[in-house]
């Protein structure tokens, strides 16, 4: 195998503790590390590498360059029992995310439901992490985000939507809450990047080139189809803009198609990402124990059905945790491409680097 495909495995404190400092030097106070280093780990225990630790080093040059907040002051207004606005000060997306989470699962225990857009944010990586948070505390969550333009509209010639994600989890009585975090696009942006650098190709009808056609070659993308492909991308187009209106409509912001791409030359003028969190408390609807157990018996009747040979039924979240299980036993991994980064990342800003387990 190829010394592209090989890895290391770092312990999960360990990573934690790179990542606390190096943000640290980049003037990221308490609650933005604590929201970006719970973000990314987790995204890195799932197995999500494309928005785990790979990440970490957009976020420090974004810092750097003061498109982020060091040190926001987010702004809550609830303007309806179960509605609000939160004005994230171009803080890292990550802490707006949690926060917002946090004010739409208060409201939801007051009065069954809670959801609050956001304006002034910028890249929150995986948006799973948000609806996990919200089913961390008894409640179903939602959350969906718009971004620059990376991905065609169903027959169109240019990139007009984000990968604009949408995200939803529930709590399982004795269990992992069920979750999925899925793009609009094909793939994710960032496993384009992540498969760039590990030599990989990609899958057909997933991404195109400049004139339109379908390529699998990383280095010659230019966007992004629509989940669906180039038969069935009016799906993924019209998820892209659910996404985008519940995000920045109801904000107040610009659409995506009008953002500062989260890479380039700029890295001071901040974004003006938006984002949209919903809470719903079940027991706003049924008793929660007849909830749990009917949750329980789709997810039964669902890991039960019949597997074409050599494959597994799972219930969306099953891969996640048992990646997780096994990462925290034996340790994150980093491809050769985030290995160097993470060396190079030490030497710049005098931190201890990560020690192989």
């Amino acid at each position: 195998m190829s010394d592209a495909y090989t890895a290391i495995r770092v312990a999960r404190h360990d990573l934690e503790r790179f990542m606390d400092e190096a943000l640290a030097r980049r003037g990221a106070d308490a609650a933005s590390r604590e929201a970006v280093i719970r973000a990314l780990v987790t995204a890195s225990r799932w197995g999500t590498d494309s928005h785990g630790l790979r990440l970490l080093p957009h976020y420090l040059e974004a810092l750097a360059g003061g498109r982020i907040n060091p040190s926001p002051a987010p702004a809550f207004t609830r303007r309806l029992p179960a509605t609000g606005h939160l004005d994230a000060d171009h803080a890292i997306g990550h802490l707006a995310g949690y926060t917002a989470m946090a004010h739409a699962v208060e409201m939801a225990r007051d009065v069954g439901m809670g959801a609050v857009a956001v304006a002034n944010s910028s890249h929150y990586g995986a948006a799973g992490c948000y609806a996990l948070a919200a089913a961390e505390q008894g409640m179903l969550g939602l959350t969906v985000s718009n971004s620059d333009p990376f991905v065609l509209l169903h027959q169109s010639e240019g990139a007009f939507h984000g990968t604009n994600p949408i995200a939803f989890a529930a709590p399982v009585a004795g269990g992992q809450p069920y979750v999925f975090d899925m793009a609009t696009s094909s793939i994710p942006w960032n496993r384009v990047q992540q498969y760039a650098a590990i030599g990989r190709q990609l899958p057909d009808q997933v991404a195109a080139t400049a004139a339109g056609e379908v390529t699998r070659t990383p280095q010659e993308v230019s966007a992004l189809l629509p989940l669906g492909g180039s038969e069935f991308g009016f799906k993924g187009a019209a998820l892209g803009g659910f996404a985008e209106i519940l995000s920045s409509t109801l904000s107040g912001m610009l659409h995506g198609f009008r953002l500062l791409p989260m890479a380039g030359d700029d890295m001071a003028t901040p974004r003006g990402v938006s984002h949209f969190f919903l809470a719903i408390n079940p027991a706003g609807f049924v008793d929660a124990e007849q909830f749990q157990q009917r949750l329980g018996a789709y997810l039964a009747d669902l890991r039960a059905q019949p597997a074409v040979a050599g494959a597994e039924v799972l219930a969306p979240g099953d891969r996640e945790w048992r990646c997780m299980a096994e990462r925290d036993a034996e340790g994150i991994p980093l491809d050769r491409a985030n290995r160097d980064t993470y060396a190079s990342l030490a030497e710049q800003l005098d931190i201890s680097p990560l020690t192989a387990l």
